[in-house]
């Protein structure tokens, strides 16, 4: 389902293959969060989407729970930032700003998260949507 409908969006979109349920696994475990059912299932069929310039619209399972992890135990960003626990990053737009679903409390939305003035925005109704428009549109597509 989720790969037709990536193609179709953009034939020229780059998919990975699926990760294995260890990897999503493990997500869950180093995060302590449930994956949002959307993106367990969009994994199960590849494991992370490229699309236009090669930006990483949804990351692998093993970069998911990499980037999480170390942006809760930067000491810097905890100076710097509002929380991340609440967040589960899982994508971004190659210029710093990345996409996230909120886990606390639970939402299906996805929102960006601003690295130059820590905002947090709903962008997308949805995973998606988020697909959509992300690989429809370049540049900064969701400060519209």
């Amino acid at each position: 389902m989720w790969r037709e409908q990536i193609l179709d969006v953009m034939a020229e979109a780059e998919l990975a293959g699926p990760a294995t349920g260890e990897a999503l696994a493990e997500v869950e475990r180093v995060l302590e969060q449930p994956l949002p059912a959307a993106l367990s299932s969009l994994l199960r069929e590849c494991n992370g989407v490229r699309g236009p310039y090669g930006t990483d619209v949804v990351w692998s399972a093993e970069r998911i729970a990499k980037e999480n992890t170390s942006f809760r135990a930067s000491a810097d960003f905890a100076t710097l930032y509002m929380p991340f626990e609440p967040l589960m990053f899982f994508g971004d737009n190659s210029g710093g700003d990345q996409f996230a679903f909120v886990r606390v409390p639970l939402r299906d939305d996805v929102f960006v998260w601003d690295h130059e003035t820590d905002g947090r925005a709903m962008v997308a109704n949805g995973l998606d949507d988020y697909l959509r428009r992300a690989l429809e549109d370049s540049g900064d597509w969701w400060r519209d």
